[in-house]
């Protein structure tokens, strides 16, 4: 499985999520503290980007700005309806300052 580096450390501030197309994907990384989580950037519940909600850095969820519905950032297991379907997540490998992500 390809390791591909998507940004950098610097460029997603805590807290937060960005949207990256990487090789046909299309992920979300969030930053909760010194730890990146990547997941697919569609909503499982209405195609609606996830990198555009609120991550909660309590819960480790990110939540979809359009409807509501909220995800695990480790499993991408739905948390609160609508969604009732996992999104896909990617392994987050960090060398230095380089954030990469494992594409299936």
């Amino acid at each position: 499985m390809p390791e591909v580096t998507v940004c950098t450390t610097s460029t997603i501030a805590d807290g937060t999520a960005q949207r990256f197309d990487v090789e046909g994907h299309r992920i979300a990384i969030a930053r909760v503290g010194e730890t990146y989580y990547a997941l697919g950037d569609r909503c499982s519940h209405e195609d609606f980007s996830l990198s555009l909600g609120e991550v909660d850095p309590e819960t480790c969820e990110i939540e979809c700005a359009r409807h509501g519905a909220a995800f695990d950032l480790r499993t991408g297991e739905p948390m609160s309806f609508p969604a009732t379907q996992a999104v896909a997540t990617y392994e987050v490998i960090v060398h230095g300052d380089a954030v990469s992500v494992v594409l299936p």
